[in-house]
């Protein structure tokens, strides 16, 4: 691919040397023109010259007949006999037309111009052949200087361009010196009005990839906080199976261990969910996604723990409601949200889901009849890894997390309210 620098200058000398061309021919051609105009003159205002003189000279007679004087003179009495003849072997034609005439003689063109006096006529002629000569090497001078003009303007161009394109240089070795480790501003106080909206965009940019760099550290720091307990858990356990001195403690410990995998698989579950969804993530990939279709197999996967802890699940959807999203993503958000409603609500609840529409935009609501969420704490449970001791329930603290994450995702709003039922109403609205 061709550089900025290489189409500029191809552009720039292609015009300069366009425009050097037609200003060179049409110089030539109006200095033809008019030096055309000019010897025309010359013969003109020589024959009215000699046409108020009586008589000739010898001076001017010897000055007329020089070989090195260009023009030819004849002058006829009116009966037609020859009164002066400035050179004897060049012959032209003995009956002149008035005015101005081309005539050839013997080969050779000339321009001729006829004035009639009182008692006389006058021709002056001159060779096509000598005038064009000088014309051309007259028209020839006017244009060399613009010639040699050329290579200065194609210079002027070169350096002009070099010059022009240093802020991009500077720009893009100012960008070469950063890295994930440090991602301050690119000064924009100096650079051209052309680039300023170019650094405005890297400076945004910037500002995306600094915070995306610290969310990343936070949540692998966190992830690593987190996985460290369950990891220890599984380690103890492990040692209490080996320690083990009868058949029954060591059936214990070996279910121990294994709700402590089923905890640890879950939490590595939700972080890579919460990890895969970021909010900033592009929206190119997403499609028309059938809510209701969409929230009944989310409600289906937590049917069976429903049952177990002998909760009633309850879906009460609008057909034919579409948003535009991921549909994975969005079965994931209203999984969450029904698995947190079954999971805090006691034996013989209902938990209430709804798939309907408003003039806000889609929403999707679950109703539970659990221990709920102080207003106070409302917002700090949508942080990553915040948990809270009620109900006897414990968690990764990613659950709301992930649900926030995803809905910011595609657009939509994530409230908490107290419940008809006597717990909470987690809602997910998405935009009109």
């Amino acid at each position: 691919m061709k550089s900025i620098r290489s189409r500029l200058l191809v552009s720039l000398l292609s015009v300069v040397a366009l425009v050097a061309v037609l200003i060179g021919v049409a110089t030539y051609r109006n200095v033809l023109r008019e030096t055309e105009a000019l010897f025309d003159y010359h013969l003109r205002q020589m024959a009215l010259s000699l046409r108020d003189q009586s008589s000739i000279s010898s001076d001017e007679s010897a000055a007329l007949s020089e070989e090195q004087f260009d023009f030819v003179v004849q002058i006829w009495a009116v009966d037609g006999s020859s009164v002066y003849f400035s050179r004897g072997q060049t012959h032209l034609a003995p009956r002149a037309v008035l005015g101005f005439s081309d005539v050839d003689v013997d080969g050779t063109s000339w321009r001729v111009f006829s004035a009639a006096a009182r008692d006389r006529v006058i021709q002056v002629a001159q060779p096509h052949k000598i005038r064009k000569q000088l014309a051309v090497d007259a028209a020839l001078r006017s244009v060399l200087p613009l010639l040699a003009l050329v290579p200065l303007l194609a210079a002027a161009v070169w350096w002009l361009v070099g010059r022009s394109l240093q802020p991009l240089q500077r720009l893009a070795a100012d960008v070469g010196r950063r890295d994930a480790d440090s991602l301050p501003h690119i000064a924009a106080a100096d650079a051209p009005a052309e680039v300023a909206p170019l650094v405005a965009s890297l400076n945004a940019l910037l500002d995306r990839l600094r915070a995306a760099f610290d969310t990343q550290r936070a949540f692998v720091a966190d992830a690593a906080h987190e996985l460290r307990s369950p990891l220890t858990a599984l380690k103890l356990q492990l040692q209490a199976v080996k320690r083990a001195t009868s058949e029954g403690v060591r059936r214990d410990a070996l279910d121990a261990l294994g709700a402590g995998i089923d905890r640890a698989t879950h939490l590595v579950e939700q972080l890579l969910t919460l990890a895969r969804n970021d909010p900033a993530a592009g929206t190119a990939s997403f499609t028309a996604v059938d809510l209701a279709e969409t929230v009944r197999l989310a409600v289906a996967d937590v049917v069976p723990i429903a049952v177990a802890r002998g909760v009633t699940i309850e879906l009460n959807a609008e057909p034919r409601l579409t948003v535009r999203g991921d549909a994975a993503a969005l079965r994931i958000v209203a999984r969450n949200l029904a698995d947190n409603a079954v999971r805090y609500s006691p034996a013989g609840a209902r938990v209430d889901v709804q798939v309907g529409a408003s003039p806000d935009g889609n929403f999707i609501q679950v109703d539970d009849a659990g221990p709920g969420i102080p207003a106070a704490e409302r917002e700090r449970v949508f942080d990553r890894f915040y948990r809270r001791e009620a109900g006897g329930e414990s968690g990764s603290g990613l659950g709301l997390a992930i649900v926030k994450t995803i809905a910011e995702q595609h657009g939509a709003r994530v409230a908490l309210a107290d419940s008809p039922l006597g717990g909470l109403r987690a809602s997910v609205r998405f935009a009109a």
